[in-house]
């Protein structure tokens, strides 16, 4: 199952263009840090490591994420394991997992793509020590927690919501062993030096609530609609064995010792909906769960008709994955016109983020009207990081200066030198009021407005030359960094934050 899953995931990861974020962590790659204003330092070091082997492929970009969805695939086995199961039920938490959207999502280079495995990997450990009670697989719980604390900084909430579960209905025995708090000092230890940069850089991560949160109710995820998309995760036969699942911990005896499990989920799930957060975040638990529905499913005294009509669940799945592995993404000639945050979330889903070249063209026509002794002492500037990943991944041709951009984590690599007297800007066609407010001289170069186009890439993007800036760049810097990405498309107050570092 897994090598099947490996090599089928693995021919079609190039079928999407690199989506924005994957951009980002190539120019984080290019400028290794321990950690970041937004995550550790793990998907950036992998990037930097594809883009060396293999220079512009996106399926070698997309690899290591392909890795930790097969992985997972694994561990949902792995727990059906522990729990005495037949090779049957273990084969079916496994495709399980196999077949689900949620594997598709985590194939594209991402802090979810590790994060989800990573916490797999945890509940696994802790499902084998109430096995076997062997101290080891604790501290081994540790240490995975502390590699994931450098991937993305959800882990904690992790812990937390597992230790609260075993409070809530055992094995509270757990409690009581060293190994316990020799993991949990290890992860903290793993916190610190990211405490140290985030409290020298203004606490920017805690800002990053609030735009998350408006983020997705902009693109409606958030409550109510979180609970879809968090099922669709999940797929049809999926979103069967959770439901299954819990049944199970209740009701089946030989289960009731990995409730906690179950229960952490619901604990989790309920925190990142109050917060609005992404609906994947919970979903690390899933193999676990998938591993619990399907031993639940298996020893339960099912009826003729019971089987029959799961039958249709798992077909319904196999196809829905298989198509989208298949068909997707849809031709360009499908697409339609992206009125709202919503409406760019499905085109990137079905069609992906392209035309980073039409962007990037425009950026090498605005630079190619400077003197030559403008060029001297010229810049790229973007408003948004995406923008920044596209221009440094795909302009080298174009022998552009240096890249720079005020917004998210990208901000954080530092401001353009103070020698820096000219500058080609690339942002939203509005963004015209802000660069005179902040530069003596102004001059919009070119329009980039397909109107079947992506806001911030090929629709309502503006290329200008501004000049002589009105203050340092060192101080300019701090007042233009921003953990606000604007699209166009966001209609929220929430947006108006403005964190600085």
């Amino acid at each position: 199952m897994a090598f099947i899953s490996m090599i089928a995931l693995t021919a079609s990861a190039g079928r999407y263009d690199f989506f924005g974020d994957e951009l980002y962590f190539l120019s984080a790659g290019r400028r290794l840090d321990y950690t970041y204003a937004d995550q550790g330092v793990v998907v950036a070091l992998f990037a930097h490591i594809a883009d060396a082997l293999a220079p512009g492929s996106v399926t070698a970009v997309r690899f290591p994420a392909v890795v930790m969805g097969v992985g997972a695939i694994v561990v949902a086995a792995l727990i059906a394991y522990e729990l005495r199961a037949s090779r049957r039920v273990q084969l079916l938490a496994a495709g399980t997992y196999a077949t689900s959207y949620l594997l598709v999502t985590q194939c594209a280079l991402s802090t979810f793509s590790f994060d989800a495995t990573f916490t797999a990997v945890i509940t696994w450990l802790f499902i084998r020590w109430v096995r076997t009670r062997q101290d080891r697989l604790i501290i081994a719980a540790g240490l995975v927690a502390a590699l994931d604390m450098q991937v993305k900084w959800m882990i904690p909430l992790v812990w937390a919501c597992l230790g609260i579960a075993v409070i809530l209905c055992g094995p509270r025995e757990i409690l009581r062993r060293p190994a316990l708090w020799i993991a949990t000092g290890i992860l903290a230890l793993s916190l610190v030096p990211i405490l140290y940069w985030q409290s020298q850089h203004n606490w920017p991560q805690l800002a990053m609530g609030t735009i998350i949160g408006a983020e997705q109710d902009a693109t409606g995820y958030g409550p109510p609609g979180f609970f879809p998309q968090w099922l669709g995760l999940a797929g049809f036969l999926g979103t069967l064995l959770i439901m299954v699942g819990f049944y199970a911990v209740i009701r089946q005896e030989a289960l009731r010792p990995y409730r906690f499990i179950a229960v952490a989920l619901l604990l989790m799930t309920a925190f990142v909906v109050i917060t609005h957060g992404r609906p994947y975040y919970p979903t690390g638990f899933f193999p676990a769960m998938f591993a619990f529905g399907a031993v639940g499913l298996w020893r339960y005294p099912r009826k003729r008709w019971m089987n029959l009509a799961i039958l249709p669940v798992v077909v319904l799945t196999v196809v829905t994955f298989v198509g989208t592995l298949t068909l997707l993404p849809l031709p360009s000639t499908w697409r339609s016109q992206t009125q709202d945050a919503i409406d760019l979330g499905i085109r990137s889903a079905f069609w992906g983020t392209t035309n980073w070249s039409a962007l990037v063209e425009a950026v090498d026509t605005g630079y190619n009207t400077l003197t030559p002794e403008e060029k001297t002492h010229a810049v790229i500037i973007t408003q948004g990081y995406w923008q920044a990943g596209a221009v440094e991944e795909f302009g080298g041709k174009y022998n552009l200066p240096a890249t720079y951009s005020p917004s998210r984590g990208f901000g954080f690599f530092g401001a353009p030198p103070d020698s820096a007297t000219t500058a080609i800007f690339v942002g939203l066609d509005t963004a015209e009021l802000d660069l005179r407010a902040r530069f003596d001289e102004v001059e919009r170069i070119v329009r980039v407005d397909d109107p079947m186009g992506i806001p911030g890439i090929d629709r309502m993007v503006a290329v200008w030359k501004v000049r002589g800036p009105k203050q340092p760049w060192s101080v300019l810097w701090d007042s233009m960094t921003t953990l606000y990405f604007d699209l166009g498309l966001w209609r929220d107050p929430r947006f108006t934050t403005r964190p600085t570092h």
